[in-house]
């Protein structure tokens, strides 16, 4: 079984992986792969706006290494809940949503696993990754929703 775990960094994503860990963990045969997505910066191209393009790059760089610190942070919690599960991590850039949706239909994933952070009707109208995926993925996907401490 193929299974996806988003992570932004939050307590919920942490918490998704906690759970898929629980469901999938003892299956021999799951392979987990974590994903963090980060959105390339905007150029603002208009004078007064514009900055130098050494600026968009180190904003990017910065982008992609918090993403990959947080899919290997999530990756170890994974890890030491399920120490023998085979695990791989993604780094991608662009719209977390169809990142993850692309992601799943390229490696045949069977579930996508994405924490929820309840923001409730707004949230879901301003653009929640968990509500898109849900609504676009080829696949089963799981919304942990859980109330960590500190993160609401």
């Amino acid at each position: 079984m193929k299974v996806i775990i988003a992570t932004d960094g939050s307590s919920f994503s942490l918490a998704a992986a906690q759970e898929a860990c629980r469901l999938f963990g003892r299956m021999k045969e799951t392979e987990f792969t974590i994903v963090a997505v980060f959105e390339d910066v905007p150029i603002a191209a208009t004078e007064p706006f514009a900055l130098p393009p050494e600026y968009y790059q180190e904003m990017t760089d910065a982008a992609r290494n918090q993403a990959q610190h947080n899919a290997d942070r999530t990756a170890e919690a994974l890890r030491s809940g399920c120490p023998d599960a085979n695990v791989a991590v993604e780094v991608l850039s662009g719209k977390p949503a169809s990142q993850i949706v692309d992601l799943a239909e390229r490696i045949g994933a069977e579930t996508i696993v994405v924490g929820s952070h309840g923001r409730g009707f707004w949230g879901r109208v301003l653009g929640s990754v968990s509500n898109s995926v849900v609504n676009h993925a080829p696949c089963s996907v799981l919304v942990v929703r859980s109330e960590p401490a500190g993160d609401k």
